[in-house]
Formats: C-alpha cells, structure tokens, sequence
C-alpha cells in the first residue's frame, strides 16, 4: 500500500491531526506526519510535495487553519490527491480556513473535508486507495458494516428507554 501523508501547517493542529493518524493506524495503513508551513517553509513544502509520488506517497492529507493555504499549495507541486482539513481557529471558528480551503482555482483540485474532518480526510484517502487494493476495499467495507451495527445498537436502546411507555 501506498504511504498517506499527513501534513500540517501547525503542530497546534496535531490534536485534529490525530484523529486522522487514528484512522490510519487502525488500517495499518503506512503514513508520514511533517509539519510544513504555506507561508513559513514554502520550499520545504514545494520540495516534499513535489518528490512526494516518488517517495511512495499515494495521497496528501493537509490541516491548516486561519490563512489555510498549505493543501493548495501541495496541490500546485504534485498530481497525487491533495485532501485539505480546515483547522478551527481564530475569530472565524474555521470558516476562513474552510473557505481557503475550498476555493482552489481550475486544474489545482482540492477535496475538502468538514472542519476538523481530519478521520474523514484520513478515510477518503484511504477509499482512493482502495480503488487498486481488494483487500483495502473489503476492510473499509468491514467498517461500514461495523459503523451501522453501532448506530442499530444505539437505535435499539434509545428506543427501549422511550418507546416502551406507547405500548
């Protein structure tokens, strides 16, 4: 399997980034964590972007916050998915950093996860990946199935607690 990066513009975003490192550790899935800055290191971004496909890397996961420039400029240095995390922060609460996020120009595609989606960025990886692995494929559909026997679990609680006074 493909390495997943994930890529941080902060080691402030770390907490949201764990939960993507969580996902990826749970399907053992080989990644790297670094800590870029758009604006701070723009080489260093550029180069590992740039020589990322080459280094065994098969997609980008990137958290940024405020500004939240750093998955568009990954995605302008390499052709390999680039999933953009908006981190929350400052006096926006995360809508500055979804909306730079977000709003990448034609030919510089970015998917975009919800605020703090750092598991969903991790998962999605993980489905595009899987395009090409059976075995990745049937363990995420594992989890589905896992997923809705919970909420069946809960539904089935909450429904003996409230609905047992109808009868």
């Amino acid at each position: 399997m493909k390495k997943i990066a994930v890529i941080m513009g902060s080691d402030s975003d770390l907490p949201v980034a764990q939960k993507a490192i969580d996902v990826l550790q749970a399907f053992q899935a080989p990644y790297e964590v670094h800590v870029f800055s758009a604006h701070r290191t723009p080489d260093q971004a550029r180069d590992f972007s740039r020589s990322a496909r080459q280094n065994g890397f098969g997609a980008i996961i990137a958290l940024a916050g405020l500004a939240a420039h750093l998955a568009g400029a990954l995605a302008a240095n390499t052709t390999l998915p680039v999933i953009g995390v908006p981190v929350a922060g400052g006096a926006f609460s995360g809508l500055d950093a979804l909306l730079s996020t977000v709003q990448m120009p034609t030919g510089i595609p970015v998917a975009t996860v919800a605020v703090g989606g750092a598991a969903n960025a991790a998962l999605l990886c993980l489905q595009i990946l899987a395009v090409t692995d059976a075995d990745l494929a049937s363990r995420l559909d594992d989890k589905r199935a896992v997923d809705a026997q919970t909420v069946l679990q809960k539904d089935a609680a909450v429904a003996a607690q409230f609905n047992a006074s109808l009868s």
